[in-house]
C-alpha cells in the first residue's frame, strides 16, 4: 500500500454554509454549539453527496473535519425511533472509537437519540445490555461489533448509514476479514462511505467489492502534505544519540504538548523509561497495555496532566489533541503514509504545527523517497530554534 490514487472527482456541488444543506434544526443547533462556523472542503464536498445516499469515498489531510462531515451525514439521515441500529461506524482502536462517538454525542446533543461505543476491553455484557435497552448509532472496533452480530445480539437490518474510517488500515490484512463478514451482514442498500487521510490503489481497488458506484472525493498526493505543518529532520550518527538529541531538544523548545512516535512497544517504553529519569513529565501508551491504563492515559494527556506523551503508531490515526503542537519521529517511520499520519497529530483544524524526524544514515533514503513521492517540503532543523515554535 504505498501508491496514491490522484484526483478522479468531486461529486456533487459543494455547499459553502452549513445552513444551505436544510439539516434538522436540531442537528444544526449541535453544530454551531460544537463550535463550527462554516464547513471545511471535505465537509462541503462530502456531505451533499452523503445526504443524497450516495456511497462515498472520502480522502483529505489529517485535521480537515474528516469526522464531522461522515457524522453529520449520519445523523441527519437516522431516525430517532424507533431504537435501533440504523448508523454504525467502524474504527480501528478503542480510543479513536471514543473520540468520534463523544463527537457524535456533541453534535447529537440536542437530537432525542443514543450512540453507544463498543470497544474491546470492556465488559460485553454493558455492550448487550445498552444494545437491548435501544441504540441509533453504534461506535466500535470490528472485533467487538462483529462479536456482538454473532451473538444475534446486533442486528444490522434497519442500517441506514455504514461508515469505515481509516480506511487504508481498515481494508488491510489485519482488519479486512472482520470486516468483510460485517458488511455481509447488513442490508444491500445500506449507504457505505470510506474516509482516510491516505488511500492506496489496492484499498480503492477493493472497495468496489462493496461500494456502489461511488462518489470519490480524492486529493492529490501532494496535497497531503499538511499545510501549516513544518517539518524537519536531524541526521544522528549513530542510533545512540536518539535520547540525547531527544533532551537537547526540549531544553530549547518551549512545548505545550508533544507526541513521541517509536517503531516499536520496546522503544517506546525505553524512551519513556529514560525521559522520566531525565525528570520530564511524561506518559506511555501502546496497544499492550490494559484498557483501563490506555483510557486514564489519554485523559491526563487531554487535560494537560501530562505534556509528553510516548507511543507506537497506536495514536498515528485520527486522534485529536488541539494542545499538541510538535510530533516527534523517534523512529523514523517504516511505510510513508505513516509519516503523513503521525505529523497529523500537530497543527489540528489549522493550527501552526512542528514535526520532528530523528535519522540515521539508514532512514536518509527513505526521507528522500518520502519527499519525493509527497512533494514534502521536510527540511534540516536550523540550529537557530527560537522562533520554531512562536
Amino acid at each position: 500500500m504505498n501508491s496514491l490514487l490522484p484526483t478522479e472527482s468531486i461529486g456533487t456541488d459543494s455547499v459553502e454554509s452549513f445552513e444551505a444543506l436544510s439539516l434538522k434544526p436540531a442537528l444544526l443547533r449541535g453544530i454551531f454549539s460544537y463550535g463550527f462556523e462554516q464547513p471545511s472542503a471535505i465537509q462541503q464536498h462530502a456531505i451533499p453527496p452523503l445526504l443524497l445516499g450516495r456511497d462515498v469515498i472520502g480522502q483529505a489531510q489529517s485535521g480537515s473535519g474528516k469526522t464531522a462531515a461522515f457524522a453529520i451525514a449520519l445523523l441527519e439521515q437516522v431516525q430517532t425511533k424507533p431504537r435501533v441500529c440504523q448508523g454504525l461506524i467502524l474504527v480501528p482502536t478503542r480510543e479513536l472509537a471514543q473520540q468520534v462517538a463523544t463527537v457524535v454525542d456533541q453534535l447529537a446533543q440536542y437530537m432525542d437519540l443514543r450512540c453507544h461505543c463498543c470497544i474491546g476491553g470492556t465488559r460485553v455484557r454493558e455492550d448487550i445490555r445498552a444494545v437491548e435497552a435501544g441504540i441509533n448509532v453504534i461506535v466500535g472496533t470490528p472485533g467487538r461489533v462483529f462479536d456482538l452480530i454473532s451473538r444475534k445480539v446486533l442486528t444490522l437490518q434497519h442500517l441506514r448509514m455504514l461508515v469505515i474510517d481509516e480506511a487504508d488500515l481498515m481494508l488491510d490484512r489485519g482488519f479486512q476479514d472482520q470486516i468483510k463478514l460485517i458488511v455481509a451482514t447488513v442490508p444491500g442498500n445500506t449507504q457505505i462511505a470510506l474516509f482516510s487521510a491516505t488511500l492506496s490503489t489496492e484499498v480503492l481497488a477493493l472497495s468496489q467489492l462493496f461500494l456502489q458506484n461511488p462518489v470519490r472525493i480524492l486529493v492529490e498526493k501532494e496535497e497531503i502534505n499538511l499545510k501549516g505543518i513544518q517539518q524537519y529532520y536531524i541526521v544522528l550518527e549513530k542510533d545512540t544519540w536518539r535520547n540525547d538529541t531527544i533532551r537537547d531538544l526540549y531544553s530549547h523548545l518551549d512545548i505545550a504538548q508533544a507526541i513521541l512516535y517509536c517503531n516499536s512497544r520496546q522503544r517506546a517504553e525505553a524512551l519513556a523509561s529514560y525521559l522520566i529519569e531525565q525528570d520530564f513529565a511524561v506518559s506511555l501508551i501502546h496497544g499492550e497495555l490494559d484498557p483501563g491504563t490506555r483510557d486514564s492515559v489519554m485523559q491526563g494527556f487531554r487535560t494537560g496532566e501530562t505534556r509528553v506523551l510516548v507511543t507506537t503508531d497506536l495514536l498515528a490515526r485520527g486522534i485529536d489533541v488541539q494542545q499538541v503542537s510538535v510530533v516527534i519521529n523517534y523512529d523514523f517511520p517504516k511505510r510513508e503514509e505513516t509519516y503523513m499520519h503521525r505529523i497529523g497529530r500537530s497543527g489540528r483544524c489549522g493550527r501552526k504545527g512542528v514535526a520532528i524526524s530523528l535519522v540515521t544514515d539508514q532512514d536518509y533514503d527513505a526521507l528522500k523517497t518520502l519527499q519525493s513521492h509527497y512533494n514534502a517540503n521536510i527540511v534540516e532543523l536550523p540550529s537557530d530554534l527560537a522562533d520554531l515554535l512562536s
